[in-house]
């Protein structure tokens, strides 16, 4: 859903008709983002795609059909299941709403990728009406709402009447560079789940930047100013969580100094050489201590070890 919300937010400015589907359960899939939806307008338009666009072509046409505003059931075969890349077929429930009968703030809440709650009442398999809820007033949603929520992970469950869907985003990585310690990031990052690119390009890598959001991260490892510094630059000017940047003092500086003749002196956000100090030498021990630095980063925390933490240890 996050990766619709700026092209549904400008067919709702321009006063387009838009549904928005996603699927709310699933059965013979053996994995999926349970945070992706489709976007169809009247013209044929469609911007996202369900199970690896397996679904796409059925709701475009229920869409068409004026079936908007339902809990509809889908089956995926096995041809088809084979054209998308998945292996194997299965069955789909999913949400089909009209993107102007959702939340009018859903859409700017999604774009700055907080999390939310969708409770959708049904009669029959007619969505009656959707309630958003935040985190400060998920209380509100009801214990299983609730419940659910505080999973911290996108998901959905289907009761007699109503549709209860968590949207949680996951943070974005930028890796700006190249080398052993960009391939043991990646390495990294897919064991916490988060989503990464990699990238060596100037353009590439400030138009990536400039998308992410307080939850995501940018590493810069490249020691090229005119990769480096363009990076950080965009990462400044942004909303990014994290900012990390690798290299000794010397490259810190070199870097400081190009930024410097471009009017950027502040560089506080920057966490430069980037990493804990856990006394890393290898790829892998380098990666870790970038990681573990950018969790600590996201949560406030002081980093120290956890035998010296009073209090309960989660």
């Amino acid at each position: 859903m996050y990766e619709i919300a700026l092209s549904v937010s400008a067919c709702l400015r321009a006063g387009t008709q838009v549904d928005v589907a996603w699927v709310v359960e699933a059965q013979g899939f053996s994995s999926r983002d349970k945070s992706e939806a489709l976007a169809i307008t009247p013209g044929g338009g469609r911007v996202g795609a369900l199970l690896s666009g397996s679904l796409n072509g059925q709701i475009a046409d229920l869409s068409s059909g004026g079936m908007a505003g339902r809990l509809i059931n889908l089956e995926v075969g096995a041809l088809e299941a084979q054209l998308a890349g998945l292996a194997c077929g299965g069955t789909a429930r999913c949400l089909v709403i009209p993107a102007a009968d959702l939340p009018a703030e859903l859409w700017q809440r999604l774009r700055d990728r907080d999390p939310v709650c969708l409770v959708s009442q049904l009669d029959g398999d007619r969505v009656l009406g959707t309630e958003m809820y935040s985190p400060d007033t998920i209380a509100d949603a009801g214990e299983e709402a609730t419940r659910l929520f505080r999973r911290a992970v996108s998901d959905a469950v289907i009761t007699e009447n109503t549709v209860t869907t968590v949207l949680w985003p996951v943070p974005k990585l930028v890796i700006v560079g190249a080398g052993a310690v960009v391939d043991a990031l990646v390495d990294a990052a897919g064991l916490l789940g988060w989503h990464f690119q990699v990238t060596t390009d100037v353009r590439g890598a400030t138009g990536l930047i400039a998308g992410l959001a307080v939850l995501d991260k940018v590493v810069v490892t490249s020691h090229d100013d005119e990769l480096a510094g363009p990076a950080l630059e965009a990462a400044l000017a942004g909303d990014v969580g994290y900012i990390g940047a690798l290299g000794s003092r010397r490259t810190q500086q070199s870097r400081a100094e190009w930024l410097a003749l471009r009017g950027v002196t502040d560089l506080e956000r920057i966490h430069g050489p980037a990493g804990l100090d856990i006394g890393a030498n290898t790829p892998a021990e380098i990666a870790v201590s970038i990681v573990a630095e950018a969790l600590a980063a996201r949560s406030a925390a002081n980093a120290g070890s956890l035998r010296s933490k009073s209090g309960a240890i989660h």
